[in-house]
């Protein structure tokens, strides 16, 4: 959980200065910056100023801290995380378990097991997530327990945990809760049925097409399912005027991947043609970027003009990318 400053040029010097001795927020933001250390010799010093930084008495600096120590990627960096797990304040303890998994050494594993069974609600979903990422085999049943967590964040983290682990034994745990009282742990529970290509959570993602804070999940799971129904859905999406920008360019690529030759082909390429002339450059950055995965010939001469025009300028490398995608995927 980053506090969503802005990617640093701070030098090594001026953050462990501000760090030290800096007011909160410089503490904060040069904890941050810490993070983006690369160079070896520097990433050590980097490494000792932020485990200092663990015990600071502001919470956004400890919260900053752990996450650029999950940045870093250091194990020796592990005691004090672990120990963070149970700060006082929520946004530490939850960077603390996100870091525990991007570090990904097995020896956190077992704090993040007891922060899961016994933590507060913000720490036990993060923790769902992290032990998936350290051990996937070993956190399965500790997943399938949280489960039947009572509260339904934390049963979204463990379902979509167990729809990223792969295994179709998940599949019938999962479609029992598909009941769920929670709208968001529904949607979650069907999404992660998608990833393991079982399709009794469609109805819940058909109803998430319109919805703005899930269509774009909803869209991506029925891409995953990739059956004749799915493309259906896709292109009803195609032409509901609710469905967000984003989720309409998305629907259209995935329905293009799904049926190339299909019944709604012309309308899928109509939307994405017409999207690289949004006024929004993530709009068109995101039809530059389907036209590359499903496009075929008839995308090319929109993706050179696209190039060769002002709201291309800023994007001519996925232009190119795009292109030469289209061109490697044509028959040999």
């Amino acid at each position: 959980m980053s506090f969503l400053f802005p990617s640093s040029t701070i030098t090594l010097e001026a953050a462990l200065r501000d760090l030290a001795q800096g007011s909160p927020k410089a503490r904060a933001f040069a904890a941050h910056a810490l993070g983006e250390i690369t160079e070896p010799g520097e990433k050590r010093r980097a490494l000792e100023a932020l485990l200092t930084a663990l015990d600071d008495d502001r919470f956004e600096v400890r919260a900053e801290a752990c996450s650029s120590l999950g940045e870093l990627g250091e194990p020796s960096a592990l005691p004090g995380l672990m120990k963070r797990l149970d700060d006082g304040a929520a946004a530490v303890r939850q960077n603390a378990a996100i870091a525990l998994g991007s570090i990904g050494h097995p020896d956190a594993f077992d704090a993040l097991a007891i922060a899961l069974a016994e933590g507060p609600a913000d720490l036990r979903y993060q923790a769902a997530t992290s032990l998936a990422e350290i051990d996937q085999k070993k956190s399965y049943p500790l997943l399938l327990k949280a489960l039947d967590d009572k509260d339904p964040q934390v049963v979204s983290a463990a379902a979509l945990s167990l729809g990223a682990i792969g295994d179709a034994a998940a599949i019938d745990p999962l479609v029992r809760r598909l009941g769920h009282d929670d709208a968001g742990a529904r949607f979650d529970i069907a999404y992660a049925l998608a990833e393991l290509k079982d399709q009794r959570g469609r109805p819940v993602l058909n109803v998430a097409l319109t919805d703005p804070d899930r269509a774009w999940d909803a869209v991506t799971a029925l891409g995953n399912l990739g059956t004749p129904d799915d493309a259906e859905a896709l292109w009803r999406t195609l032409e509901n005027k609710k469905t967000p920008p984003e989720a309409t360019v998305l629907a259209a690529g995935k329905l293009l991947a799904i049926a190339p030759n299909g019944a709604h082909h012309d309308a899928a390429r109509r939307v994405l043609l017409a999207a690289i002339g949004a006024r929004k450059e993530h709009v068109r950055a995101l039809a530059v970027e389907q036209l590359g995965l499903s496009g075929g010939d008839w995308a090319k001469g929109p993706l050179e003009k696209l190039a060769r025009s002002g709201k291309g300028a800023d994007m001519l490398e996925a232009i190119a990318i795009a292109l030469r995608t289209i061109e490697e995927r044509k028959p040999a």
